[in-house]
């Protein structure tokens, strides 16, 4: 471990045994993270401008946002220790705050205004003042108390955007109005009640109109309504009440999402945040709603922190930065600055329940990973969850969530637009790559190589062991809009994808399976019908045609296209396009292993293509696997067997 963190007790096997941290090592991390902003703070501590990629809203919103995001995190460790920290740390922030709100100060924070930045700094502001009001805010001068009250009432009456967004002028306002300060309660209804929109069954909302399904909705739609709830003393009535259900509905699904390693699947936006994905669980802790037994709590949380301080978060500066385990700026957003990292302090919630709590006494229980393999079913977002316990490696299947407005422009964001996800590997995102779109994708090639797009993305079912959903791609070259059908079937670590193509039957196509990425470029190995990438520590990505292939399989190769490592590799199938007239599909999957009937007459199964998809920390024998996995095509209808398992129909109905 980075030396800020070797003189911790020796670690604590019996309360502990799957990570080796205790509430020791949390307050390590805080203060290690808190230490390290501090040569990066102005002379008054009102700004924090660390080193990194600007974003769209400039270098003093940044320090603005530096301040924040890294005062959240005092104010829980403030707070979590009743005062008793170091008293340097309590007057950075005062000191910050005073400098902050003086137009005169030299240090002073852009003004709230509509749909600014600013709005969603001054929530982690209002949450820490709340939380380390003893020790802070009440021992401000008066004159303090109003330049701080002035800079919030920006809020009151404000507009901000639709979405997440709503619940910072929520906690905002309820923070002027636990002061004493003029505040709308029009303006905090309004949000609480707009959210209601948003709601959509068994724990899950989405970030506003459309199919955003992603972290923020533990991060961000379940946190605030209950740090609203804490902040207005309504933690056990009303709306709390309902925000309480909510939560320990989603949290009885959310451990799924981590791996053995302790890693959270990598999908969606704001990646960078890393460990705030661990906010709902200790949420659930706090507001005594979580179904999950404290000792999970705990070993969910405390596996995901370690999983980032052991591989590069924090640097060696003790910085978090804009990336994954290490800077990677084609993993985040351009509204993001070298701060925004530092939404972490989420992770850190925890430290407000006391050190006696059961969270942090009782012994560690296992993630659902590491009990046996799992499969879970999500058919709100239209997720499969797919665990296997003896790689430890959890894959997310998306026949669901596309982060696209209902109506209108639609884009494929490859952290939304791909049909796998895990928390092993991480899409390509470079913008060299994107533009070749192979991974996680099924795709209609025009002459040129240029890729159909997967967009707006309309699930159809999601139960058991299978999902499908259908999009329409855009033939490139053309305005055709084809529509195509895809089902996903689910057996142990195995992934058949089946994909009906309605039109354009004789257009190219191609499916990639999961990128692995390592330091070194991986090992890649290509066979009749499959092709495999592996990485350094047997980490490999396989696709093995079952039906609708051409025999020959290739691997793409990247750099500096992915989170993972600066070496990655996409093993790939293929069909070339066929002059208009031709027969059936007779490629890879009529003979090897597909079934008596595969391929059969001369449109049976036209446009159909199925593919086995393979991630596993296992040695991946592609050519046994294309023999052992029968996959019968008749008309609009696959048969799938797998090897001591009833056989699995799987209609297509493009």
């Amino acid at each position: 471990m980075p030396a800020p963190f070797l003189p911790l007790p020796p670690t604590d096997r019996v309360l502990s045994p799957r990570t080796g941290w205790t509430r020791a090592h949390w307050e390590a991390v805080a203060d290690h993270l808190l230490d390290s902003v501090v040569p990066f703070a102005t002379p008054d501590f009102a700004q924090y401008r660390l080193p990194g990629r600007n974003s769209w809203s400039g270098v003093v919103c940044d320090g603005l946002e530096g301040y924040a995001r890294t005062f959240l995190l005092a104010a829980f460790r403030i707070a979590g220790a009743g005062g008793a920290v170091d008293g340097h740390l309590i007057e950075r922030y005062a000191r910050g705050l005073a400098a902050g709100t003086d137009p005169s100060s030299g240090e002073a924070w852009p003004v709230l205004t509509d749909c600014s930045q600013q709005m969603v700094e001054a929530a982690s502001i209002a949450v820490g003042l709340h939380e380390t009001r003893p020790w802070i805010w009440d021992r401000l001068d008066t004159a303090v108390q109003q330049r701080v009250v002035d800079w919030f009432s920006g809020f009151v009456g404000g507009r901000t955007w639709d979405n997440n967004w709503r619940l910072f002028q929520v906690v905002s306002e309820q923070f002027l109005a636990s002061v004493g300060a003029p505040f709308s309660q029009s303006d905090i209804d309004g949000g609480l009640d707009r959210i209601e929109d948003w709601y959509l069954g068994d724990g899950w909302y989405t970030d506003g109109d459309g199919r955003n399904f992603d972290y923020y909705g533990g991060w961000a739609m379940h946190l605030y309504p209950l740090l609203w709830a804490r902040i207005a003393g309504a933690e056990d009535g009303g709306r709390a009440r309902e925000y309480r259900e909510r939560l320990g509905r989603f949290l009885a699904d959310y451990p799924h999402f981590f791996g053995g390693d302790g890693a959270p699947v990598h999908q969606g936006r704001s990646l960078a945040y890393r460990f705030a994905a661990t906010a709902p669980v200790w949420m659930g802790a706090l507001a005594d709603c979580s179904p999950l037994a404290p000792g999970l709590t705990r070993r969910l949380a405390s596996g995901a922190v370690r999983h980032f301080v052991e591989r590069g978060a924090p640097d060696e500066r003790g910085l978090l930065t804009l990336g994954w385990h290490r800077t990677f700026l084609p993993a985040t957003q351009p509204y993001s600055g070298p701060a925004s990292p530092y939404w972490a302090s989420k992770g850190f919630l925890g430290l407000l329940l006391p050190a006696d709590h059961p969270v942090w006494t009782a012994r560690e229980a296992a993630l659902p990973v590491e009990e046996s393999d799992h499969c879970t079913a999500l058919p709100v977002p239209g997720w499969l969850l797919h665990g296997t316990r003896h790689d430890g490696i959890v894959r997310l299947v998306n026949h669901g969530s596309d982060h696209n407005p209902l109506t209108g422009p639609a884009q494929d964001d490859p952290h939304y637009a791909k049909f796998g996800y895990s928390t092993a590997t991480a899409p390509e995102s470079a913008q060299h790559a994107w533009e070749r779109a192979v991974d996680g994708h099924l795709a209609l090639l025009a002459p040129d190589g240029t890729a159909s797009r997967r967009l707006r993305i309309h699930p159809l079912h999601c139960d058991g062991r299978t999902a499908a959903s259908r999009h329409d791609a855009l033939l490139p070259g053309s305005d055709e809009a084809v529509p195509i059908e895809s089902a996903s079937v689910l057996h142990g670590p195995w992934e058949v994808r089946v994909h009906r193509v309605g039109g354009a039957r004789h257009a190219a196509v191609r499916e990639g399976g999961y990128a692995v990425a390592d330091a070194e470029p991986p090992y890649v190995e290509t066979g009749p019908g499959w092709a495999l990438a592996r990485t350094a520590n047997g980490l490999t990505s396989a696709v093995i045609a079952l039906h609708g292939w051409d025999e020959q399989a290739a691997v793409a190769r990247e750099v500096a296209a992915n989170a993972f490592g600066s070496h990655s590799a996409t093993p790939y199938l293929s069909r070339a396009a066929r002059p208009e007239g031709a027969g059936a599909d007779e490629g890879a999957g009529a003979d090897a292993g597909a079934g008596a009937g595969a391929g059969a007459g001369t449109d049976a199964g036209a446009g159909v293509h199925v593919t086995l998809v393979v991630l596993s920390q296992d040695t991946v024998d592609p050519g046994a696997l294309r023999q052992a996995i029968r996959c019968e095509v008749r008309g609009d209808r696959v048969r799938l067997s797998f090897p001591g398992a009833d056989p699995v129909e799987v209609p297509t109905r493009s």
